[in-house]
């Protein structure tokens, strides 16, 4: 199934050039289960990324973008009275697919983002009543403009805490627009991408990252590491339990993409500040004082010593 992971990310990188470490990201939290936020200034890709996982993976894909006028009804459904039959009938709203990708959600209104809380934390959609379960796999990719931008505000702790990572694109560096360019000579890269994979094989590989062994050293090193941010002095609030879950499924899906069916440190340090950046809340002074979450993430880091797990034998030994 390694193969076909593999596979996946060579097909999106027809269209997402110069993102290799981000490709791999995404595809991960797709893997844990998790949902996505990509934040970034409009027009480095976001959503050509969102749509190249989609057609690479073969999964029904919808988009809605957010505007303040888009109501929770058109992200969850309705329930309509069919006159023929007699009978109330309920008409999907745009969740309801296997990836759904929310364009510019901070552009819309409260009570619409609320309406995403179910469907991220449980898969499952109610209305009037009804609860009706979602397409398996099922993630959202989210992207949204900086705070500060028009017409944005700010998503809720609540809602932030379900993005399993947040990431940033950036600006392509100059090697890599270059290429860019000259790609779009021979038309729309997406329409070169083949499916390399359906939603029964990754179901299956979701299946094999869970798999994937966590030794107590490990869980510990994942500890102190959340616990630290629950004490920094320049944090308000550090990363929740929901946070250590990530962590952990995060790293396992980490390993499981280099091969391995164990966790090492470096799993773990290569998507700490992902998963927790978009957790973290600042202290007022902090804020005054032009602290961003990214130094007090690096000052975490090298608070806690990188453990050396034990030589176990089994089937999980290295």
């Amino acid at each position: 199934m390694q193969q076909k992971a593999v596979q996946i990310i060579q097909e999106v990188k027809k269209a997402v050039v110069g993102k290799d470490d981000c490709v791999a990201k995404i595809l991960m939290a797709i893997l844990s289960r998790g949902h996505v936020l990509l934040e970034d200034i409009p027009g480095v890709g976001k959503t050509t990324l969102a749509m190249a996982f989609s057609k690479a993976m073969n999964l029904e894909c919808r988009r809605t973008q957010f505007t303040s006028d888009v109501l929770p009804s058109d992200v969850v459904g309705f329930t309509i009275y069919n006159r023929q039959t007699g009978a109330p009938e309920y008409k999907p709203g745009a969740a309801f697919c296997h990836l759904f990708l929310a364009d510019e959600i901070n552009r819309t209104s409260s009570k619409t983002q609320s309406a995403l809380l179910e469907v991220m934390e449980e898969g499952r959609i109610t209305v009037d009543g009804v609860t009706r379960e979602v397409p398996k796999p099922f993630t959202v990719i989210a992207t949204q403009n900086p705070v500060g931008s028009a017409g944005t505000q700010l998503l809720p702790e609540s809602q932030l805490d379900r993005f399993l990572i947040r990431l940033s694109m950036g600006y392509p560096d100059p090697e890599s627009e270059l290429e860019i360019l000259q790609r779009r000579e021979k038309g729309n890269p997406l329409s070169q991408i083949l499916p390399a994979a359906n939603a029964e094989e990754i179901l299956a590989m979701q299946q094999q990252v869970d798999g994937a062994y966590i030794c107590p050293e490990l869980y510990r090193y994942i500890l102190e590491l959340v616990l630290q941010s629950r004490k920094h002095p320049s944090l308000e609030l550090g990363l929740s339990p929901r946070g250590s879950l990530a962590l952990c499924q995060m790293s396992r899906a980490a390993a499981w993409l280099q091969g391995r069916t164990y966790v090492i440190p470096q799993d773990v340090a290569f998507i700490f500040h992902d998963v927790a950046v978009h957790r973290l809340v600042l202290s007022q002074e902090a804020k005054f004082s032009g602290t961003s979450a990214d130094a007090i993430l690096g000052e975490i880091f090298a608070a806690v010593p990188i453990p050396v797990p034990q030589k176990r034998s089994g089937p999980h030994e290295p």
